[in-house]
């Protein structure tokens, strides 16, 4: 019998979890619809408490849950609430699976979500779609949650095609400019190739599954039974791995499907903290994880993953250095920061890299929204060049900023050092030598281009047009809050997870062990000892350091001067990466442009015009209208004809019946 909570099945508590947010998306979409159709005004209070009350509500029972399931080392599945499918060998039950990394994925989901919510109140206020947008944010939440809580496959992929469908609505949420209605068709298309290489997967596992006759007690494709059935995968676990991976390329925005996300800052900035900091982007690094008992069956897919996220790491921070924009800098930031967390998944540090997704949300959202307040307050202005010195007039929103730099940067004690130097150190000591330095270098060019942001957004003189600088002002309490919440978490969000080379106890790699029990750190660090670690942390520390107080002090104080360097020394590989080396550019040269013109000239011109138009519709009208001409000759009202046509068939029948 399932155990009991206040009475309660425990079911019903995880079950309420994806189901507050639904409830809030459905009550303000109704209000939205009303509101239209009457031409009334929408309620905006009234939106503001069930959009924010409802994931509110449902963090309060994440942690209620989490302190009452904290201890238990494995997981487990809550009874089924219904079948979703049932058919022949194939049961999908709808029941959430509990575990250590569920309950921390949704702890991340729902309490950077509820900020992110409640700072929309003040960036969104105006905003004549204001119901719409938190019907949208709220059904965005239903889905991720779904995805994290899913106790199968099929459910995991229920809520990751949720959120690419509300990642489309809320990317191109100001949908009658016609730039940002792109941007949330190309994020929803470039997902959609992912995804297809997912669905594969997922058809793989189940037939081969079901040719072994595989246990449908909980559901052949549940975590649960999966696990239990590892022995059988051996023959399938490369290429079930590596077309899952691929769908996680897609929602994780990995090389060379990551070509979606700079473009999705279209949205509102709330959106894109939302989508790039706790939820959707995280998503692949969520399922490798949940499934790393057939990603560790596979050594070529572990190699795969991994050498694809630190290129894309390595890649995405190249191009970050050159960018002006300031929410564009922060895009391709988060690919950087994601392609960490596959190489920690790739060489087997799965708790390393869910650290680094937890204090990465924190950081990173906070990033998000501080350059949401910097928009709102310059009137929708994003050149960082436009900028400067508004760290005199938004103070909050700059010490914020301060605190989100130094842990995305990775400065001790900031909670990014602590999760990127786990990665950093796990990679070394599993033997990956060329991927630990790339990833140093990655570290290094991180601290850079954010000490630019840093400097060319807040320090200096102001570069703002008279404008701008008469409406300059520190954003409303909405706003403000957050911002500080996340800065603190920022600060110390790292430090469960400080290594046992400086003292600490890693409580954070200890919890997670029972869970990942192919992790074998602990080994590497009783036969290596503390010393390399250290010498690595230090040297990871120090390039950061170094190179973040170089970009502070040079585009601090002499940002034209270092402008005009950039375009006398190295001008060409400054515009490659402004261009973004042109990928977009290749992409559309290579396949879109070739494939709109099979498209409209043979699909279109020749086969539906002249083939099934041509031949099949028009055709065949023909043929009939000339067998209805032929056989109308016959029907010529003289009774003559009808004698002798009479007397030909009887000699015709006659004949047959003769001979």
């Amino acid at each position: 019998m399932e155990q009991l909570v206040f009475g309660l099945p425990l079911g019903f508590f995880a079950a309420l979890i994806p189901a507050l947010p639904l409830v809030g998306a459905l009550c303000n979409g109704l209000i939205a619809l009303i509101c239209r159709n009457q031409r009334r005004d929408v309620p905006v209070a009234l939106v503001s408490v069930i959009g924010v009350g409802f994931p509110v509500l449902a963090f309060i029972v994440v942690v209620v849950m989490a302190q009452i399931f904290w201890n238990p080392a494995t997981g487990f599945a809550t009874a089924p609430l219904w079948d979703w499918m049932n058919v022949g060998a194939l049961r999908v039950p709808v029941s959430f699976h509990i575990d250590r990394l569920s309950l921390v994925m949704c702890l991340v989901v729902t309490g950077v979500g509820s900020l992110i919510h409640f700072y929309s109140i003040g960036y969104m206020g105006e905003d004549p779609g204001y119901a719409r947008y938190f019907t949208f944010l709220n059904l965005f939440l239903f889905a991720m949650l779904m995805l994290v809580l899913g106790a199968n496959l099929p459910l995991l992929f229920l809520g990751w095609e949720g959120v690419g469908l509300c990642s489309y609505f809320l990317i191109s949420f100001w949908f009658t400019d016609l730039e940002k209605a792109v941007a949330g068709k190309k994020a929803f298309i470039v997902n959609r190739i992912g995804d297809f290489g997912f669905l594969l997967g997922i058809f793989l596992l189940y037939s081969h599954l079901a040719a072994k006759g595989g246990d449908t007690g909980g559901g052949m494709l549940s975590f649960e039974t999966l696990q239990a059935s590892r022995g059988n995968l051996y023959l399938i676990a490369t290429p079930v791995a590596l077309l899952l991976f691929l769908g996680a390329v897609g929602k994780s925005a990995q090389i060379p499907l990551y070509i979606w996300l700079p473009d999705a800052m279209a949205g509102p900035t709330p959106v894109s903290a939302l989508i790039h900091a706790a939820t959707m982007v995280t998503a692949g690094v969520y399922m490798i994880a949940r499934l790393h008992f057939i990603y560790t069956l596979s050594p070529l897919a572990m190699q795969v993953v991994a050498t694809v996220g630190v290129t894309t790491a390595f890649f995405a921070a190249v191009i970050a250095l050159a960018q002006t924009d300031i929410k564009k800098v922060l895009a391709y930031s988060t690919i950087s920061q994601l392609g960490f967390m596959f190489l920690a998944l790739g060489v087997g540090a799965f708790s390393a890299a869910i650290f680094h997704l937890v204090t990465h949300a924190f950081f990173k959202a906070c990033l998000f929204l501080v350059a949401g307040s910097v928009i709102h307050s310059m009137h929708g202005e994003q050149d960082m060049w436009k900028m400067g010195g508004l760290r005199h007039k938004m103070k909050i929103t700059f010490l914020t900023a301060l605190c989100a730099v130094l842990a995305i940067a990775g400065i001790v004690p900031f909670a990014g050092f602590f999760s990127k130097d786990a990665i950093l150190w796990q990679t070394f000591a599993t033997g990956h030598k060329i991927l630990w330095a790339f990833g140093l270098a990655t570290a290094g060019m991180t601290a850079f281009y954010m000490g630019r942001f840093l400097a060319l957004t807040f320090l200096g003189s102001s570069r703002l047009d008279p404008e701008h600088k008469h409406h300059l002002h520190e954003s409303p309490f909405w706003m403000t809050i957050p911002l500080v919440c996340l800065a603190l978490l920022s600060l110390v969000g790292g430090w469960v997870g400080v290594p046992e080379a400086l003292k600490g106890n890693d409580l954070w790699l200890h919890w997670f062990a029972p869970l990942f029990p192919y992790e074998e750190f602990y080994l590497l660090l009783e036969k290596k000892g503390h010393g390399w670690e250290l010498i690595l942390s230090a040297l990871t520390l120090l390039v950061s350091f170094h190179l973040g107080l170089f970009a502070l002090i040079l585009y601090g104080q002499k940002p034209r001067l270092m402008a005009k360097w950039v375009e006398e020394r190295i001008a060409w590989v400054n515009r490659l990466a402004l261009q973004k080396f042109y990928v977009d550019e290749i992409y559309q040269a290579l396949i879109i442009r070739p494939v709109r013109w099979f498209s409209e000239t043979v699909l279109w011109q020749f086969y539906d015009r002249k083939v099934v138009d041509g031949l099949a519709v028009h055709g065949t009208a023909e043929t009939v209208g000339l067998l209805s001409r032929v056989f109308a000759l016959l029907q010529n009202g003289s009774i003559q004809s009808y004698v002798l046509f009479f007397i030909i068939g009887v000699v015709i029948v006659m004949g047959a019946l003769i001979f």
